[in-house]
């Protein structure tokens, strides 16, 4: 029988080359992704780690380098650049490549200060109807803690009890006082000690809200926004949310706390609203937009605050979930013509568990061997992303304070849980430490 015309053209077609920029769970679990698409030849990691380099070639280049990143583009023949980190788009890269007219996956320099500062997001959303905590700015400590003496009279802080350092701090720069004498503190170590640099110059004074957090992420082209399935992170340590925060400890998709009802509603007030104020201030935005969320007792919902790129470890569990080729949306997000495209969501379930070294978030030895990855890779609807690791004489060894996401998926939360616990066994190295409650709070919603 002849080949199909369709047929012939596919093949015909040239297969692309891809690079993904970053070194963590998140770029991992894009490369992994981008991997599975029969449009794509080949993909590539700057500077990528230990299990991205299963699957990808990595190079060290330096992330801050546009120069050098672009030249290694041109001389890899590599079609679609994806930008897994912050920092990057906020210094300007998406930019740097569209005047070198080259395709990137991520938002203007312009739009990347919806994260990387978080006074100008606060304002934007007061501006554009985005519902959010109330907030005050200062740039001068004695004006904040004047400000502090005002509104919290007594120690009890009902009121304001959130302090933001304006700029990027790894994930460091907010704090949830306990009470009046953390507030201070929090205010001296970041405007006058400068515990974050100039980061820390500018600070925001937040309405402390109750609730349930939770992530909702979502493609946007500058026009459109494509939802992706819901997701609960996990910052504390320790079980049951005790401890200090780290980057994520663990996630979990689709997250019931974010009903139907809220995720109607968020698409309403959040995202149509954010590509209304994307097009009044003329920002250019081509790539995904984070919003984490409150939900409150009464069903309110606020935003605690935007990212412009995938969420770590949120990544590692949606994307498993997604059944449209990721090429075709990212090509979509970039031309502009992400309506014209119907996304597709898988029905399953999805829940991913951060392995992280001894010690962490605070200090923590690095060079442990990681023993049990080749018997975890046999295992069925199992992922591992690294993050913290790296190679020592053909050995995978640990080379961060989260050093692996355990990534599971069943057609419901409970037998995903129960199906990423039991792989996470076969994983061993001195020191590790995980949370073993990921997931419980959807089973106590989906009750």
């Amino acid at each position: 029988m002849p080949e199909s015309k369709k047929t012939k053209a596919s093949k015909s077609k040239k297969r692309i080359r891809v690079l993904v920029l970053g070194s963590g769970g998140r770029e991992h679990a894009l490369v992994w992704k981008i991997s599975q698409s029969p449009q794509v030849e080949k993909v590539f990691c700057i500077p990528g780690n230990a299990g991205i380099a299963e699957i990808a070639q990595c190079a060290d280049v330096p992330l801050d380098d546009f120069e050098k990143i672009v030249s290694f583009v041109k001389e890899n023949d590599i079609t679609l650049t994806v930008v897994g980190p912050e920092s990057p788009l906020s210094a300007g890269i998406a930019d740097y490549f569209q005047a070198k007219g080259l395709r990137v996956f991520g938002p203007s320099k312009k739009g990347a200060r919806l994260e990387c500062s978080k006074i100008f997001a606060k304002k934007f959303m007061k501006k554009h109807g985005i519902p959010t905590a109330d907030f005050e700015v200062f740039d001068k400590h004695e004006s904040a803690i004047a400000y502090i003496d005002k509104v919290n009279g007594d120690l009890s802080l009902e009121k304001y009890s959130i302090i933001k350092a304006d700029g990027l701090c790894a994930g460091k720069g907010v704090v949830v006082a306990q009470d009046l004498f953390e507030v201070k503190d929090t205010l001296q170590k970041m405007m006058v000690d400068k515990i974050f640099g100039d980061a820390g110059s500018r600070v925001i004074i937040e309405e402390k809200i109750t609730g349930e957090e939770a992530s909702i992420m979502a493609f946007c082209d500058g026009k459109t926004v494509s939802i992706m399935a819901p997701s609960q992170d996990h910052k504390r340590i320790f079980e049951n949310d005790k401890g200090p925060n780290t980057g994520g400890m663990g996630a979990y998709a689709p997250a019931p706390v974010v009903s139907k009802d809220i995720l109607a509603r968020a698409k309403k007030e959040i995202f149509d609203n954010f590509v209304r104020g994307l097009k009044k201030e003329k920002i250019d935005f081509r790539g995904v937009i984070y919003a984490g969320i409150m939900v409150t007792k009464d069903c309110g919902m606020k935003v605690l605050e935007f990212n412009v790129r995938f969420g770590d470890p949120e990544t590692q569990c949606v994307l498993p979930l997604l059944e449209t080729d990721i090429i075709d949306v990212i090509n979509a997000v970039i031309d502009g013509k992400l309506s014209k495209l119907k996304v597709k969501w898988g029905k399953k379930s999805c829940i991913c568990v951060v392995i992280a070294s001894q010690g962490y978030p605070g200090k923590y030895e690095a060079g442990k061997r990681i023993n049990g990855l080749e018997e975890i890779a046999a295992l069925k609807n199992i992922a591992v992303f690294h993050a913290g690791t790296a190679l020592n004489n053909g050995l995978v060894v640990t080379a961060g304070g989260r050093v692996l996401g355990i990534t599971g998926w069943d057609a419901d939360l409970q037998s995903a849980i129960n199906k990423t616990y039991i792989a996470l066994k076969e994983i061993y190295f001195d020191g590790m430490q995980l949370r073993k409650d990921i997931g419980m709070k959807g089973l106590r919603h989906a009750k």
